[in-house]
């Protein structure tokens, strides 16, 4: 199996050019094609001789992905089902705000932190990520968008826990950040987690800074270990501590993401007790009203109880948002992504079949972005 340059640093490329007889420029030319260009072939290189297109496509190959399907919601969220080199599958969204578009992608096939109200925790855990497959969601839905629109941020909020695959994540986070990779600012990239302590802290510790997204969920231990048992191993006083240790630059705030769940933590006093432990925190928080499934048994409130909610936080200082869910309609929004068995996607809903040319090269046609 030919293994994807999206997988390989520019030292590894110097070292086998260097190994067949090909100047050092070449590097800077390959990859000048793969992350400004984004060409999704060799063929494309035209600045590079023939011989070493020929050499780059028998050796090695750039997508580590092939897209099988995509669903486009009402409101203009678009799914897409992603294969990767093993057949296994994920899935990506990318989320049109106005003139931005938002990209959220995944860094696990499935997730192993078994999160109460997820479907992906309900879908189990297989692998990590590499840090091509992670890369490659961004290159190949920014090729699909073409070169008149840009993705404006990254959110890794889709299948899976970023910092349980911190090395590829990272990994992937530096081409991101890196002027000869996806060039994008660091205040463009967020890092979601349900409360890796030692993630935090080690992310706290890079050369790079990225906003960092904590879901919260509950405002107790005991509620929070039943719904998350993440919580168990990292219980809130350790979390909260990572979350204060963790160097934000000036202007900039941690989120705290917190899914309302009927009955079950969206009562009045959960409000009070979140405003409680988060006092002193320079922060946001983001209320996401849960977006129901069939295989989850939770339910969401109703619009009069969220309001609710926000309005005991804001009395109490705090920068609150309710956040609109996205791709409802197509089980896009936060908590809905997972991979069926039957996997042409999720049932019950129309999708986009891709032909092999169209897989290949990235182009095909939307209502909505195109």
């Amino acid at each position: 199996m030919r293994e994807s340059l999206l997988d390989v640093d520019e030292s590894f490329l110097k070292e086998t050019f260097q190994s067949i007889g090909e100047p050092g420029y070449r590097v800077t030319q390959v990859l000048d094609w793969i992350y400004q260009k984004k060409v999704a072939t060799f063929a494309e290189m035209t600045n590079l001789p023939i011989h070493l297109r020929d050499f780059l496509d028998k050796h090695y190959k750039i997508d580590p992905l092939t897209l099988l399907t995509y669903q486009e919601s009402a409101d203009g969220t678009l799914k897409f089902l992603f294969s990767l080199g093993d057949n296994e599958k994920i899935e990506s969204v990318l989320i049109p705000m106005n003139q931005n578009l938002t990209l959220c992608i995944s860094t696990q096939v499935g997730c192993p932190l078994d999160c109460k109200f997820c479907l992906t925790g309900v879908m189990g855990y297989t692998r990590n990520l590499t840090a091509g497959e992670i890369l490659g969601q961004v290159l190949f839905i920014q090729r699909w968008l073409g070169p008149k629109k840009r993705i404006s941020n990254v959110v890794f909020m889709g299948m899976g826990e970023p910092l349980a695959n911190y090395q590829n994540t990272v990994k992937a986070i530096r081409v991101m950040l890196s002027e000869k990779g996806l060039n994008l600012s660091n205040r463009k990239i967020t890092v979601s987690t349900s409360g890796i302590v030692p993630g935090i802290r080690k992310l706290g510790r890079e050369d790079f800074i990225v906003n960092l997204a904590v879901s919260l969920h509950a405002p107790s231990n005991d509620l929070r270990s039943q719904l998350m048992p993440i919580n168990r191993k990292y219980p809130l006083e350790m979390l909260l501590e990572a979350c204060r240790e963790y160097p934000l630059p000036k202007r900039r705030r941690i989120t705290f993401e917190y899914v309302l769940l009927k009955g079950v933590n969206d009562r009045p006093h959960h409000a009070r007790e979140l405003a409680k432990i988060l006092k002193g925190f320079r922060c946001k928080i983001n209320l996401l009203p849960f977006n129901e499934a069939p295989e989850l048994p939770y339910e969401r409130p109703s619009d009069a109880e969220v309001l609710q909610f926000q309005k005991i936080l804001i009395e109490q200082g705090y920068s609150v948002f309710i956040r609109t869910s996205r791709g409802r309609d197509i089980l896009a929004a936060c908590g809905q992504l997972a991979v069926r068995s039957s996997d042409t996607g999720c049932s019950g809903f129309k999708l986009r079949p891709i032909s092999s040319a169209t897989a290949s090269t990235g182009f095909f046609p939307s209502k909505s972005m195109a």
